[in-house]
């Protein structure tokens, strides 16, 4: 029931940047938009395509061996059965830090990554929880939704941008002054609500994937305890590399907390996903 709720929520957030996308249109003009909306989403199926090889470079992934992590390549191979969808190829990131994450554009061209630190750090069944909630990224086509997501409030900072630069540049007499200000502030006001919307999807994803993972092997305690392990050795712990804005990828925030409230956090809080998890039933 909560995980239709979240997917509810999610079509409903998506529905909300539209609209305010075409709301966005109308005082811009079609032209204008149009041509927004090509260069924003052609930005976005490159990454779209090609963030897999990209984000793995980033982290300095090697693929995992076999012959060197058997048991990790039998965590994947058990909960990809479970969830029914193939085995993705598997990558290991040289940082202390506990984390994982998925990426590719649909199951058959995925990959997971777990940290040396996540790997030392956590049991079987933590790790395997870690595993299906990676995996359920991948089984929900949640880069996909993210892709989608990036694009509207990509063509609307885009648009808004073009209404700054329109308004500063543009000429207007003074007996339109009323207009320009409203436009104005609508302008800066647009982009903060279509990132924060942006933002409300990708913590309503983490909360499905959670669910999902943890019912898919019937273990919600696994996933429960991981990130209370993640979240006590990540303290301390920054990842060595990597950029904030690759932060969304990973079952916690690798990086330190920079005081932003919780509005504008990839991630949901681990003490409200953690309770949540405890109160699933199995």
């Amino acid at each position: 029931m909560v995980g239709v709720k979240n997917q509810i929520k999610t079509a409903l957030l998506l529905g909300i940047l539209t609209v305010l996308l075409l709301f966005i249109g109308g005082f811009f003009g079609r032209a204008g938009l149009t041509i927004a909306f090509i260069f924003v989403l052609v930005m976005n199926l490159i990454t779209y395509f090609f963030s897999d090889k990209i984000v793995l470079m980033i982290y300095r992934a090697k693929e995992a061996k076999v012959s060197e992590y058997s048991q990790l390549h039998k965590i994947v191979k058990e909960v990809c059965d479970l969830s029914k969808i193939p085995k993705p190829r598997v990558y290991i990131i040289p940082s202390r830090n506990l984390n994982a994450f998925a990426t590719g554009r649909n199951p058959k061209h995925a990959a997971i990554a777990f940290t040396e630190g996540i790997l030392s750090a956590l049991n079987k069944d933590e790790l395997r929880g870690v595993t299906a909630h990676e995996i359920s990224h991948v089984k929900n086509r949640d880069i996909l939704i993210s892709t989608i997501a990036s694009t509207i409030a990509g063509v609307i900072s885009y648009a808004a941008m073009m209404a700054r630069f329109g308004i500063i540049f543009g000429g207007r007499d003074d007996r339109n002054t009323g207009n320009i200000i409203s436009l104005l502030v609508l302008s800066i006001l647009a982009p903060l609500i279509a990132l924060v919307l942006q933002l409300a999807i990708s913590r309503s994803r983490e909360y499905l994937a959670d669910e999902t993972g943890a019912k898919t092997i019937k273990n919600p305690l696994g996933l429960a305890n991981a990130l209370d392990k993640l979240e006590k050795g990540n303290k301390h712990n920054q990842i060595e590399f990597g950029s904030p804005a690759t932060s969304s990828l990973f079952i916690v925030n690798p990086f330190k907390g920079s005081g932003l409230v919780n509005l504008f956090s990839t991630h949901p809080s681990i003490h409200d996903r953690i309770r949540r998890l405890k109160e699933m039933k199995t």
